[in-house]
């Protein structure tokens, strides 16, 4: 056999080596997806194994979530005004960033009910600032986050409890910021208020009477 004559069967048998190989890395391949491809239920998917019919199961009475009982003293029931955490600027800024995610689509910036929803047509929610919801308790606005109201879905999935209690805050600060006594506030505030600074004229004009000729 010449050296020709062997090179063309090579390259008449190489295409089929080729195509082999192939096929046995396919066959791997399908083999490899049986666990993308094993027996489970999807969510919500019905179950022939239960008497109830559902595949996801019901949690066990007495289950506690993790982390749930450090929880339980800011659980206040409705009617308490009490409030389970210090007031200090720090949680007042955690609430304001929260109220600034999850409550301004609706209550609006103020807490006036003017958000952008209302702007596009959807129900207006009730303003912070009437006499009702000035007098309302802590525990009101707390159980209205968790639980929701009217409209109002709850937000216990996605606000945590304390910061639950940061957003109560921040609201009673925004009621605040429109219904305060002078007599209520911090000395310095109630100086300033009272007796503004002078506003600071600019560098080269002239005084009122002083210019010259």
């Amino acid at each position: 056999m010449t050296k020709g004559t062997g090179m063309g069967q090579i390259s008449r048998v190489l295409p089929a080596i080729c195509g082999a190989l192939c096929a046995l890395w396919l066959a791997g391949c399908s083999l490899k997806q049986d666990m993308a491809l094993q027996p489970k239920y999807r969510p919500l998917e019905p179950s022939e194994s239960f008497a109830d019919g559902r595949s996801g199961r019901p949690l066990i009475e007495g289950t506690v979530a993790r982390n749930a009982l450090d929880d339980d003293a800011m659980l206040v029931p409705k009617e308490s005004n009490s409030f389970p955490l210090p007031v200090t600027a720090e949680l007042l800024h955690r609430g304001q960033e929260r109220y600034g995610i999850f409550c301004t689509p609706c209550h609006g910036a103020q807490g006036d009910g003017n958000g952008m929803i209302v702007m596009r047509g959807m129900k207006h929610p009730p303003s912070y600032h009437e006499a009702r919801l000035r007098q309302v308790t802590n525990g009101y606005f707390f159980d209205v986050i968790t639980n929701g109201f009217g409209a109002m879905l709850n937000y216990s999935a996605q606000i945590p409890v304390r910061d639950r209690w940061a957003i109560v805050a921040y609201v009673r600060a925004l009621q605040l910021s429109r219904n305060a006594k002078v007599s209520e506030l911090p000395a310095d505030v109630r100086e300033r208020l009272l007796h503004p600074p002078a506003e600071k004229k600019e560098s080269g004009t002239p005084e009122a009477g002083g210019a010259k000729e």
